[in-house]
């Protein structure tokens, strides 16, 4: 959350490359810790968004995947993108995808103009409420 209560946006372009993931994993922790997420919801989180540039990175023509981390609180949403082929889309049978969608409370994709997107939302729940 910002300074001043409301919503806000955090930008990330890495390399699409295996050496640059813990860079993502690290701002989503690093976010959902600022705005009450437990301990396990931000593990769990951490380990969505390391699956959703997992699915990406293989097929990322152009090198780079972006990140778009939402705040609006209690909710964050993680949007993981890259140019992917023409009809690429991720294997929604596949573990990986099963791993991230049970981890999240939603998961999506969406193509548009070639480059795929990869939605995750998780909010966060009081810790007494667990």
């Amino acid at each position: 959350m910002s300074s001043t209560g409301q919503s806000s946006e955090v930008r990330l372009s890495i390399p699409a490359d295996g050496a640059y993931i813990a860079v993502p994993r690290s701002v989503v922790g690093n976010l959902a810790a600022r705005n009450n997420f437990t301990v396990d919801a931000i593990d769990d989180l951490r380990i969505a968004v390391d699956e959703a540039c997992s699915l990406l990175l293989p097929q990322a023509t152009d090198g780079v995947l972006d990140c778009v981390f939402e705040i609006a609180p209690p909710q964050l949403t993680v949007r993981t993108s890259a140019v992917v082929p023409a009809g690429w889309t991720p294997d929604t049978t596949s573990f990986g995808w099963t791993v991230l969608t049970a981890l999240v409370e939603t998961a999506a994709v969406e193509t548009i103009d070639g480059r795929l997107t990869i939605t995750v939302t998780a909010t966060a729940i009081a810790t007494e409420n667990l």
